[in-house]
């Protein structure tokens, strides 16, 4: 696979996962960094998308490819030991991707909160778009990610 996010009408495998945070408060800028970086470069050679949430000392993440990809990298995300208790909260076929340009993001926790500033997509690193700029479909996967976060969703 070439990392292009494609555009003409497909069918994707959609994840979206929550997890425990095992990184030390005091190693988390730089874990996260590290972490950002290897799965940007990995999402865009395999061709997968989506977000990642981080809030307190959870992760909620969605991702969005082919589904032998996306469950190649649960496989590998599973076996990171900085995280635990995953749990899978949504699997399926979609039509579409949420976040066909993102190849990694990170989405705010709270509703009123704005995303990062920059977001990298499969065509390099850009601002991120206004919050008001964000899709119907976009929004609600975004909320069943906040509301993961929270504890508001159970598998």
């Amino acid at each position: 696979m070439d990392g292009s996010a494609p555009t003409d009408a497909a069918v994707f495998y959609r994840l979206i996962y929550r997890s425990r945070n095992r990184i030390p408060e005091d190693d988390r800028r730089r874990e996260l960094g590290e972490l950002f970086s290897a799965a940007r470069s990995h999402n865009k050679k395999n061709g997968i998308t989506g977000a990642l949430l981080l809030s307190d000392d959870s992760f909620v993440q969605t991702l969005e490819g082919e589904q032998e990809a996306v469950q190649a990298l649960l496989g590998r995300i599973r076996a990171d030991t900085r995280h635990d208790q995953l749990e899978i909260l949504d699997t399926g076929l979609v039509d579409s991707r949420v976040f066909a340009r993102w190849a990694m993001a990170k989405v705010a926790d709270d509703e009123d909160a704005s995303d990062i500033p920059l977001i990298a997509h499969t065509d390099g690193i850009a601002k991120a778009a206004p919050r008001e700029a964000a899709t119907a479909d976009q929004e609600r996967v975004l909320s069943v990610m906040r509301d993961a976060a929270l504890g508001r969703l159970h598998a």
